[in-house]
């Protein structure tokens, strides 16, 4: 007489926000890319810059028209940065070091002349 209704649970749903998504093979994760940091001294400028997994061989260090450019090409990543130097940077001074996938770069700074004072120095008798 009575028919029991088979009852199906209700599944319950989260906001998009909250699920969590699933890594497949088809989507990579994003590798980081290298830091860079450029300090500046009181005779040069040090460009250093992260490459690990590089090889020596794998980089290529450009500067043309007060511009720097690094670029590391490996079988399975590429890797591409272009910088600004600044107008009292002597390109031509250009001396790298590339050890444990830390490249440093030093770019010697152009002497500034200072004008003395003639008048300090007239006063000093």
């Amino acid at each position: 007489m009575f028919q029991k209704k088979a009852s199906r649970a209700k599944r319950q749903s989260y906001p998009r926000r909250y699920r969590i998504q699933k890594l497949t093979a088809e989507k990579k994760l994003k590798e980081p890319k290298p830091l860079v940091d450029v300090l500046e001294g009181n005779e040069d400028v040090v460009v250093v810059t992260e490459f690990a997994g590089f090889k020596k061989e794998d980089l290529r260090i450009d500067v043309k028209n007060q511009r720097l450019t690094l670029s590391a090409e490996a079988s399975d990543r590429k890797y591409h940065k272009s910088l600004n130097l600044p107008k009292r940077v002597i390109p031509s001074t250009i001396c790298t070091r590339y050890k444990n996938g830390v490249l440093e770069i030093r770019l010697k700074k152009a002497a500034e002349h200072k004008a003395l004072n003639n008048s300090r120095l007239g006063n000093a008798t």
